[in-house]
């Protein structure tokens, strides 16, 4: 059964994030997850390896949003202490899940080792979440999702996440391309937006983009009151500056 959730928060972990030795990849595929479910992503933050500032902000973030997904610190070397933080965050301990044992050591047979078994560690009273096109279950305590930082296999996780929680209604997006800049725009657009305030609103240049100058994007989740934000702007332009409507 899926849960209803209107918000959510994104936590990256990891020292090599903020040292640059990584570039973080996994935002904007949660972002793209999470709005195609109707859920808004209000908050995304980074930080260190350091299990009382992320405790912390576990709880923090939980407490604010009907769902948090940190992403990294998830392996079985001395910096991967996402477990410990979130079992923190909670007052629980960490503890070793025998199903998950099992599935170590089916994965890794004889050379299974200790290290290997650390996969297998999760915040007491954790919840194992299952979807049919993913073998390896997904932690889960309270609201708050333990994803690997491995892009590849974060973008894999997120079937798991798309089978447990839903938005309570989808968002509708539409935009007009057009060939004025945003100075030229920004009275008329602002005259808009005063006038449509159910309707979220963006403005985006392409300063080296040969077929067009700007792109609006009108947001919300009645695609009535999108089309006419949309439409209202559209209708204060010179029709010769429209490039396309999205």
């Amino acid at each position: 059964m899926q849960t209803t959730v209107e918000t959510a928060a994104f936590l990256a972990i990891g020292n090599e994030l903020l040292t640059g030795k990584v570039v973080e990849a996994n935002l904007a595929p949660l972002a793209k997850t999470l709005r195609a479910l109707g859920i808004e992503l209000t908050t995304a933050e980074i930080l260190l390896d350091h299990v009382p500032t992320l405790a912390r902000a576990i709880a923090r973030l939980s407490a604010a949003h009907g769902l948090l997904v940190t992403s990294g610190g998830v392996g079985p070397t001395h910096d991967d202490v996402t477990i410990e933080a979130v079992a923190a965050a909670f007052g629980r301990k960490v503890v070793r899940d025998q199903s998950l044992v099992a599935l170590v050591r089916e994965t890794f047979g004889e050379r299974t080792t200790e290290a290997h078994l650390r996969f297998a560690d999760v915040p007491e009273g954790a919840q194992l979440r299952r979807a049919t096109d993913a073998s390896w279950p997904t932690p889960v305590v309270e609201n708050v999702w333990i994803l690997p930082g491995v892009p590849e296999v974060f973008r894999m996780k997120l079937s798991t996440l798309r089978s447990w929680v839903v938005g309570p209604r989808p968002f509708v997006s539409r935009a007009l391309v057009l060939n004025q800049g945003e100075v030229e725009l920004k009275e008329t657009l602002d005259a808009v937006v005063a006038l449509h305030p159910a309707v979220s609103i963006g403005s985006y240049p392409a300063l080296f983009n040969p077929r067009y100058r700007t792109r609006i994007t009108f947001d919300g989740t009645d695609d009535g009151l999108v089309v006419a934000a949309l439409e209202d702007l559209r209708a204060r332009l010179d029709p010769s500056s429209v490039v396309d409507v999205e």
